[in-house]
């Protein structure tokens, strides 16, 4: 029987558990993390975003991501896509993951490749997020926008150094159709969570706790597989948009009962914004240069996990 690497036997458990309407989530980084649990397997390096104070270049490096996705995707063949790819993206800039090659020209042949796949395909972006030297993206690729149940989610994730992406990660999945058995019909884009009464807009400092919050919480069930901590870190009922797993703790808490045994992985990336973390992972022991398996978000309010959204690679 053939080897299969660590890295590919998560992402077929990672598939496995998503087609049974159990995987809720995936990936997350810890900058200051509880201590690990008895017999818990080593951490992998983490990244952290650098100075996560400095909201001025967040929005420079939002805004530039923004443009580049918005101005190259409908024609990045095109002279135009060309000089601003050749302007905002380093000629040495690191593809990672399903991205294709480097620098200016990878970046324009991984939106080729996109719209090959998807033809007509749109760039619809549903969600920015910057934090320190990270800019990260949540986007519909399709045909017909007005859509959400249509053709491809992604996520894409970007370094910049400068005004200038030097490194880009990216994960795509077939947005499922059809009605599934979980019964779930919420989409994989829309934001359905209404807090019980307004709440102002979340400071450096508390963007910087729901991270770590999100994260331990990632990290201590899907690394360590404590299950306990659902109860403490998630609402009850909170709102899933990965469509072939139901709303609320029930389903995980059944999974980790039924001592269901899974490769342990964890956050490699993460970045908060707002009231979103956004994590991305890889299984334990992964190398830092390996694919990453999924990328999670996550809404935090009141200190408790309200809302996820997901995207994990097929492939």
């Amino acid at each position: 029987m053939p080897t299969i690497s660590t890295a590919r036997r998560a992402r077929l458990t990672r598939g496995t558990a998503v087609l049974a309407g159990v995987a809720l989530l995936s990936g997350l980084v810890v900058a200051t993390p509880a201590a690990a649990a008895p017999g818990a397997q080593p951490k992998a390096t983490v990244t952290v975003a650098a100075d996560r104070q400095d909201t001025r270049t967040e929005q420079r490096n939002a805004c530039v991501v923004r443009m580049l996705l918005t101005k190259t995707f409908s024609d990045p063949d095109s002279r135009s896509s060309q000089q601003l790819a050749a302007r905002f993206v380093s000629p040495s800039a690191v593809a990672r993951g399903a991205a294709t090659a480097a620098g200016p020209e990878g970046l324009l042949a991984h939106f080729a490749a996109d719209r090959t796949r998807v033809p007509g395909a749109q760039a619809v972006i549903k969600r920015v997020a910057a934090d320190g030297d990270l800019v990260a993206v949540h986007w519909q690729i399709t045909s017909d926008p007005r859509d959400e149940r249509s053709d491809d989610a992604a996520v894409d994730l970007f370094r910049l150094q400068h005004g200038r992406i030097v490194e880009h990660w990216s994960l795509e999945q077939p947005v499922p159709t059809g009605t599934p058995a979980s019964g779930n019909t919420n989409t994989m884009f829309s934001d359905l969570y209404r807090p019980a009464r307004p709440t102002a807009a979340p400071s450096e400092r508390q963007e910087e706790r729901n991270r770590i919050l999100a994260v331990s919480a990632y990290d201590t069930l899907f690394r360590d597989q404590d299950a306990s901590i659902l109860d403490r870190a998630f609402d009850p009922a909170y709102l899933q948009h990965n469509p072939v797993a139901p709303n609320g703790t029930a389903a995980l808490k059944q999974l980790f009962g039924s001592g269901a045994q899974f490769p342990a992985q964890q956050s490699v990336i993460s970045l908060s914004d707002g009231d979103i973390v956004w994590t991305f992972s890889q299984a334990v022991g992964a190398k830092p240069g390996d694919p990453l398996l999924a990328a999670d978000l996550f809404r935090v309010d009141g200190g408790l996990i309200r809302e996820h959204w997901d995207v994990v690679p097929t492939n």
